[in-house]
Order: C-alpha cells, then sequence, then structure tokens
C-alpha cells in the first residue's frame, strides 16, 4: 500500500456539490483532489454524479423530448400545422439524452483540467481526519491520500423497499427508468412525490397508461396545499392515475409482467403493468464511506452530523449536500454548501441562507416555491395576506397556449414583507428567480407591486398578484 502526498483539500464525490467545492478550492489557490467513481454505460468515466447522469439533468432531458412528441401529436392542429405518421424511437431518445449528459460530463472534466485539479477515478473511505484510502476503479493498488482539510459529497441514492426488490428489468429504480429503451403500455410508480412526478411526466407523454401509488393521504405535502390541489388537478387531466393512500405490500415479476398488489381504505387490489417504478425517496450515500475507527458520526438514517459550518465531528472534515440535513436535497444546496466550506477553509467567511433556497418540480408545467407555505404561517400564528394571479389572464401564456397555473404572494400582513412566493405554470424554475432575489433583498409586495413588468411576458404575472393585496389587478376582476 503506496501513500501519496498531501493535498490541502481532498474532495470526496464528483456531483453538484463535490465538484463545486473542489473548482472553488481551486480557485482559491488550494492544492485540491477530487475522488469520483461513476462510470457511464461503456464504463468510462464521468463527472458530474447521480444529479447529472441519473437525476434531474437526465430528467429533464427527456421531458424535453418526451414534451415535442406529445406537441406533435396532440397540439399543432390548432395552430394550423400538420403532420402525420409521427413516430417514437425510445432507444434513440436515450441516445441523445446520453449525448447531452456525456458532453456536459466532459465540460465539468475540462474545468478540472483548467483549475489543475487532480481527478481520482476511486472508491473512497475515510481513516481519519486526514486520510482516505482510494481503491482505483481500474482494479489497480489500493493507496492512500492525506489532506489537510476533507470534504464529503458523496450525495445520495434511491432507497430499496424489501416488498418491490428492483431488478432494473421489470421493477426499476429512478436510475433505470431514465434508461427504457422501450415503452411500457401499462406503467406504476410507487411514489407520487418529486421524483415520481417528473418521472410520470416522461413516461404518460410517450404514451404510456401511467398509475401513481402514493401511501399518504395528503398529495404533494411540500409545496403550498394551494399549489399541490392545482397541481392535482392538472396531472389528473394530463391522464395521471393518482391514487393516493394506496400501500403496497409486494410486486412480483412473473410472465414478463409485474404484478403489483397495495392496500387503501377500500380493502386489497392488485395490479398487472408491464414496469413498476421505484421512486420512494432517496438516502445518503454513507454506507462504507468511512471506516468504523474514523469515528465519523451519523444519524439513524445515514445523515452525516455537521454543525452550521458543515463541519462534522472529526477537525478538518466537512459533508455537504445530500450527505447533510440543513436543507433539502436540492443540487443548489449542494453547489452552494461547496463554495461556502471551500471559502471556510482558505478563510473567507460567508453565509447561507436556507431560507430563500428555492425549491423546483421538474414536471410539465413545473412547480416551483421559495419561503413559506400558506399552511406553514398560519400554524405559527403569522398575520398574513395573499395576492393570486392565474396565467390564464396573461396574453403570453394565451400566445403560447399553455394558461394552467397561477403565482401565488404571501406576505406579513403588517409589515408587508415577502414571505413565501409559489408557483405552478410553465417555466415555474425559471421564473422562481425573481422571487428569490425579491426575498434575498428583503422585498415588500408593494415593491413588486412598484417594478414595472414587460408586456406580454409571463413574469408580468408577478406584478399582477402583487396588485391583488389592494385589489388593484388589471387583469382580472378585483
Amino acid at each position: 500500500m503506496s501513500k501519496s502526498p498531501i493535498y490541502d483539500v481532498i474532495v470526496v464525490g464528483a456531483g453538484p456539490a463535490g465538484y463545486s467545492s473542489a473548482i472553488r478550492c481551486a480557485q482559491l489557490g488550494l492544492k485540491t483532489a477530487c475522488i469520483d467513481n461513476w462510470r457511464n454505460k461503456q464504463g468510462q468515466r464521468i463527472l458530474g454524479g447521480a444529479h447529472l447522469n441519473s437525476g434531474c439533468v437526465a430528467s429533464i432531458t427527456l421531458l424535453e423530448s418526451a414534451k415535442l412528441y406529445h406537441a406533435l401529436n396532440h397540439d399543432l392542429k390548432k395552430h394550423g400545422i400538420h403532420a402525420e405518421n409521427i413516430s417514437v424511437d425510445i432507444a434513440a431518445m436515450i441516445d441523445h439524452k446520453d449525448t447531452i449528459i456525456d458532453a456536459l460530463g466532459h465540460r465539468i472534466t475540462e474545468l478540472f483540467n483548467h483549475h489543475k485539479i487532480d481527478s481520482i477515478h476511486a472508491t473512497a473511505k475515510l481513516l481519519n481526519a486526514r486520510q482516505i484510502r482510494i481503491s482505483p476503479v481500474d482494479g489497480s493498488e489500493t493507496s492512500i491520500v492525506e489532506a489537510k482539510h476533507i470534504i464529503l459529497a458523496t450525495g445520495s441514492s434511491p432507497m430499496q423497499l424489501p416488498y418491490a426488490k428492483v431488478d432494473n428489468e421489470f421493477i426499476v429504480d429512478s436510475f433505470a427508468a431514465l434508461n427504457m429503451t422501450t415503452l411500457p403500455k401499462k406503467l406504476a410508480i410507487i411514489g407520487a412525490g418529486v421524483i415520481g412526478l417528473e418521472l410520470a411526466s416522461i413516461w404518460s407523454r410517450l404514451g404510456s397508461e401511467t398509475i401513481l401509488l402514493e401511501a399518504q393521504e395528503s398529495f404533494l405535502s411540500l409545496p403550498d396545499q394551494q399549489i399541490s390541489r392545482e397541481a392535482y388537478r392538472i396531472y389528473t387531466q394530463q391522464g395521471f392515475d393518482l391514487r393516493l393512500g394506496a400501500r403496497v405490500t409486494a410486486a412480483k415479476k412473473g410472465s414478463k409482467k409485474v404484478m403489483v398488489e397495495y392496500q387503501d381504505q377500500e380493502g386489497s387490489h392488485s395490479l398487472r403493468v408491464d414496469k413498476l417504478i421505484v421512486a420512494s425517496g432517496r438516502k445518503p450515500n454513507t454506507e462504507n464511506l468511512a471506516a468504523p475507527e474514523a469515528n465519523l458520526l451519523l444519524d439513524e438514517n445515514g445523515y452525516v452530523y455537521v454543525d452550521e459550518n458543515c463541519r462534522t465531528n472529526l477537525p478538518g472534515v466537512y459533508a455537504i449536500g445530500d450527505l447533510n440535513l440543513l436543507g433539502p436535497m436540492l443540487a443548489h444546496k449542494g453547489i452552494e454548501e461547496g463554495v461556502f466550506v471551500a471559502e471556510q477553509i482558505a478563510g473567507r467567511h460567508s453565509t447561507i441562507n436556507y431560507d430563500t433556497l428555492p425549491s423546483v418540480i421538474y414536471t410539465d408545467p413545473e412547480i416551483a416555491w421559495v419561503g413559506q407555505t400558506e399552511q406553514a404561517l398560519r400554524a405559527m400564528g403569522e398575520p398574513i395576506k395573499i395576492g393570486i394571479f392565474p396565467f390564464h389572464a396573461t396574453a403570453r401564456a394565451h400566445a403560447s397556449d399553455r394558461t394552467e397555473g397561477l403565482i401565488k404572494l404571501i406576505a406579513h400582513a403588517d409589515s408587508d414583507a415577502l414571505l413565501g412566493v409559489h408557483i405552478i405554470g410553465v417555466q415555474a424554475s425559471e421564473l422562481i428567480a425573481e422571487a428569490v432575489l425579491a426575498m434575498e433583498f428583503s422585498a415588500s409586495s408593494e415593491d413588486f407591486a412598484r417594478t414595472i413588468h414587460a408586456h406580454p411576458t409571463r413574469s408580468e404575472a408577478f406584478h399582477e398578484a402583487a396588485l391583488a393585496f389592494k385589489k388593484k389587478t388589471l387583469h382580472i376582476p378585483n
């Protein structure tokens, strides 16, 4: 077992949190290495982690293809455009997604080369506060690398269910669900949360009969409940078969089908589907991350204990992104923590405002929000006021023939400070940035009302929602 030179920083993991942290460390003049073991379908190294290869980037790429196919089949005639014999090649669609992923992964590699970051293709195990044992993916000799600081950023992976064991042929996880090369005629998804809905948005548009089995009695508990109700209405109209309070008890493969058994308030039921996707959440990748003698402190669910500065119980060791519970499992949360920790190590102290961290669900239409929900604020007894504006009252929405959804502003009834902004609609993930910026600078609803927005645009719904506080909307009756 050989021993390598000491680095200033070693980052374990090359997902958004890890690669961002490594790049920022290198920018600050720190000698940096990044260890990651991800391989693409050809067995070649690719950076970007699960987020790029099997998460949001892969998902939204496929969704864009699915939206085009759906539009060609269902939406063009009203525009006076006629197309005949439209077909879909799922395998080619997957290849297109893989080409984009590979290009983005190579771009990260180029950034590593530019910043002179040592990129090590291996699995890593934390031995103590300064040492990591690496086992190269190519099977070459195991070695130990040392650093003054270690940043753990190994991300998360799909949770497994004992009653629906994944074989990635008939019962598949979210990664395999983004790589199916044939169209299931009938598809069931365990979980109607963020991941389940995003996958349903893809495959239902391509023509699969899609059934979502959600154990919870309520639909989408994380967003504002008015947004969730609107989402339920829209997704049901799109053809999603949403079954709430449906607890799956067994799933078995047989005769090239999957038999799914579940229970709800009406009793026991069974389904026969071509594919079953398990989308029941994610877990932090901390299994085998640290040797027992390292004494890295984890909670009962495998998350790494950290303080408000992402420091673990080991001096000089940090845990960022999906490994900690400082915020939700979001790529941009991990990116900010990566930069935050890098600057701490370099002696530059900054802050992260988790209160203005945006959340996005990449369905179609998208859901996005920042700040508090109405139900949370009412539970706290906060005096609030609400301004709502539907997209169907904007000219731009009609021009694009996508009028579904709304913007909801929540402000303090006394101070007028914005406390939450919630959107369901086309490009909600882009629109929410305006709300994040406004809240970061402590804007009021009056600030939104006085800000001139271009007309016709979707963003002017912000302006109108703010005018709604004083019953001054211009394009709907007050």
